[in-house]
C-alpha cells in the first residue's frame, strides 16, 4: 500500500509538473480610431448678427470664434434670404445669379412667380451651387435645408414626375419647419456616422429660428435672447457630435444678414405720395419695385422720383453702383429704398405693431451678418476686417481643394487671413 501511494505520488506531481503554468489571459487591445479627414461644414444661422456674440447668450459660439476666426460680413443686395443663400454658394452677386428677391417675376415667363417654394430648376440656371460643383469633382455632398437644395440644377421641369436631368447633392432634404433644430443636427451627425464610401465631405446646414424671432421682436427682447440660447445649444450638440464621432471639421458659420428693428411709426406710404391706379407694385416692405400700368411710365417717374423723406427712388437702370443690382431682366423698371428700419407699404396700418425686418442698405450696421471659421484648416484667435459674402464660395472652393470658379464676384483673398495656411 506504501509503494502504490507512493507511486500515486509520484504521477500526480509528474502530471502537475508537465501542465503549461496558469497566465492571465491577454488583454483584448482597443479598436484602432478611424483617422478621418476633416469634412467642410457650412452652417447658416439665419438672421443673426455679429454682435448677438457679445450679449453673454451663446458661450459655444462665442468660444468658437473666439478660438477661431470671426468678422462682420457684409451681405449682398437685397439683404434678403433667398438671394444671399444662392450668392454664399455661388460667389455670385443676385443681380448675376438670378435669385434677385425672395419673390419675382420673369419677362420670359409672364403670368408665373417665383416664391421661397419654387424649385423649377429654370429659375436658378443663371449660377452652380458649390454642392454641385464638388459632385462632379467626385466630393460627396449633402445638404440639410439649404435654400436652394432641392432644385435639381440644370435639369428641365416635367408637369408630372421627378426631374432626371438635373444635379443635386447626394443627400438632401427638403425644408420643413416642423423638422426642429435637434432633427437638424441629428442628421448631419447621422451623415457623418456612415462609411466612408458613403460619408459627405461637405455639408450644409441651416436655422431659420433667430430670423424668425427677430422678425416676431425684433432684434432686442426676451423672444431673441430665447432664440439665442435655442441657437447655441444646438451648435453645442453639433460640436459634441463630432468630437465623439472623432471626427474633424472645418465649420463656416455665416448668416445671410442681420435685422432691424421696425414698427408702425415708422412707414412710408405709398398712397400719400403715388396714385395707385399708375402702378403694379411688385414687392413692398424693406423695398419696393413697381411696374408702371399702361401708358403711365411718365406719371409713375415724376411721382416716385423726386425727393421723399425716409425714401429715395431709382429707376433700375440708376440704382447706385455700390448695390451691384440693377441689371437682371427679373428686376422691375422701378425701385425705391426706405431709410433703415422703415417700411414701405400701399396704405396706412390700421394697428400699432412693432417687429424687425431686413432687405435694407447692406452697409448698414444692422444688416452685417455673422462669420465664424473654426477647425483645422482656421487660423486660432483672428478677427478679420468686414468683408462681403461673395468671399465665402471662394473659400469654400479653398478647402473643399476645387479651382477658382470661371466667373465669381468674390475674392479668396478677402478671406485669406483666415486660413492657418495661406494658399
Amino acid at each position: 500500500m506504501d509503494r502504490i501511494a507512493a507511486a500515486l505520488a509520484l504521477g500526480f506531481a509528474t502530471a502537475i509538473s508537465g501542465c503549461t503554468p496558469y497566465a492571465e489571459p491577454p488583454v483584448a487591445s482597443a479598436p484602432a480610431v478611424e483617422q478621418r479627414e476633416p469634412v467642410t461644414i457650412l452652417v447658416s444661422i439665419d438672421g443673426f448678427r455679429p454682435d448677438y456674440l457679445d450679449r453673454g447668450l451663446t458661450p459655444t459660439l462665442s468660444r468658437l470664434a473666439a478660438e477661431g476666426v470671426r468678422a462682420s460680413m457684409r451681405p449682398s443686395f437685397p439683404s434678403k434670404t433667398f438671394p444671399n443663400h444662392w450668392t454664399l454658394v455661388t460667389g455670385l452677386v443676385p443681380d448675376h445669379h438670378g435669385i434677385i428677391a425672395n419673390s419675382m417675376e420673369d419677362p420670359d415667363r409672364p403670368g408665373e412667380n417665383f416664391t421661397m417654394a419654387t424649385v423649377d430648376p429654370w429659375w436658378w440656371s443663371d449660377a452652380k451651387p458649390i454642392w454641385v460643383e464638388a459632385e462632379e469633382a467626385g466630393i460627396r455632398s449633402a445638404a440639410m435645408f439649404w435654400p436652394g437644395s432641392a432644385v435639381p440644377w440644370g435639369g428641365t421641369a416635367v408637369r408630372y414626375g421627378p426631374v432626371t436631368d438635373g444635379e443635386m447633392a447626394s443627400d438632401w432634404q427638403a425644408f420643413s419647419m416642423q423638422v426642429s433644430n435637434t432633427q437638424r443636427v441629428n442628421a448631419v451627425l447621422d451623415w457623418m456616422r456612415r462609411p466612408a464610401d458613403i460619408r459627405p465631405e461637405f455639408v450644409t446646414l441651416y436655422f431659420d429660428t433667430i430670423d424668425s424671432a427677430g422678425h416676431g421682436g425684433g432684434p432686442e427682447g426676451k423672444q431673441i435672447d430665447a432664440a439665442l440660447r435655442d441657437i447655441d445649444h444646438h451648435i453645442a450638440n453639433l460640436v459634441a457630435g463630432l468630437e465623439t464621432l472623432h471626427q474633424p471639421a472645418n465649420l463656416v458659420i455665416v448668416a445671410d444678414h442681420g435685422m432691424a428693428a421696425t414698427g408702425s411709426d415708422k412707414m412710408v406710404v405709398l398712397a400719400d405720395i403715388v396714385d395707385p391706379s399708375l402702378y403694379r407694385l411688385v414687392e413692398g416692405g424693406a423695398y419696393a419695385t413697381f411696374e408702371p400700368t399702361e401708358g403711365n411710365t411718365a406719371a409713375l417717374e415724376a411721382a416716385l422720383l423726386r425727393p421723399h423723406d425716409h425714401m429715395e427712388c431709382w429707376r433700375k437702370s440708376e440704382i447706385p453702383a455700390r448695390f451691384q443690382y440693377g441689371t437682371h431682366r427679373r428686376i422691375p423698371p422701378y425701385f425705391c429704398l426706405p431709410d433703415t428700419g422703415w417700411t414701405i407699404a400701399s396704405t396706412a396700418s390700421d394697428s400699432s405693431w412693432s417687429g424687425g425686418n431686413h432687405g435694407y442698405d447692406p452697409f448698414a450696421p444692422e444688416m452685417a451678418a455673422v462669420f465664424i471659421g473654426n477647425g483645422p484648416a482656421f487660423r486660432r484667435g483672428a478677427t478679420l476686417a468686414s468683408f462681403q459674402n461673395t468671399a465665402i464660395t471662394p473659400l469654400l472652393r479653398v478647402l473643399l481643394d476645387l479651382p477658382p470658379a470661371a466667373r465669381s464676384d468674390g475674392r479668396s483673398e478677402d478671406v485669406a487671413g483666415a486660413l492657418a495656411t495661406q494658399n
